[in-house]
């Protein structure tokens, strides 16, 4: 039988606000940032590969990515995955390297931007509900095996709530200030 461990909720849903605190690193703010291709994965070998798993990416110059990649035959699949990975970028292959002009951002590419911060923190929001529901589903197995009373239940679920709703708050104030981040020119 599983153990009621807020502890390991709560560790649980700081993993998804960390998870969201990398994804926000790699949205750029008109500056080259390695991080900004961190959400692209590359079809390479059968299988799905982050992008610095097949090339080692550089930052030549303030507005310029560089991705060398290691094996003559992931050029094009990792040019496919960069274009693809909707950030509004367009590589460019030159052999073995693949430049990335980081452009300059307009108010739309701003407005792309927000969205895209919005449904990372979307992302966010639903595992951390998954861990709360997890969490209450161990409490209802608990309390019908009678292993919890039903005051205890309570009090645990109202815990889990108030954790649940601690950390959806810290995700509604990152992605406030990543939007702000990104809309000031």
């Amino acid at each position: 039988m599983q153990e009621f461990d807020l502890d390991d909720i709560e560790r649980r849903m700081d993993g998804a606000l960390e998870a969201l605190r990398h994804e926000f690193a790699g949205l750029r703010t008109g500056r080259a940032s390695p991080n900004l291709l961190d959400p692209v994965t590359v079809d390479a070998y059968g299988t799905r590969m982050p992008l610095n798993q097949v090339g080692t990416v550089g930052v030549p110059e303030p507005r310029l990515l560089t991705v060398s990649i290691w094996d003559k035959s992931m050029v094009k699949a990792a040019e496919k995955a960069i274009r693809d990975a909707g950030l509004g970028l367009n590589p460019q292959s030159d052999g073995m390297l693949i430049r990335i002009p980081i452009p300059e951002l307009n108010e739309e590419r701003r407005r792309e931007l927000g969205k895209v911060a919005g449904k990372y923190a979307e992302q966010a929001r639903i595992a951390v509900r998954n861990v709360r529901r997890d969490g209450m589903d161990v409490l209802k197995k608990q309390e019908k095996e009678g292993d919890l009373s039903q005051d205890d239940h309570r009090l645990y679920a109202d815990e889990v709530q108030a954790v649940t709703d601690k950390h959806i708050k810290a995700i509604d104030d990152m992605l406030s200030a990543k939007e702000t981040e990104i809309m000031r020119v």
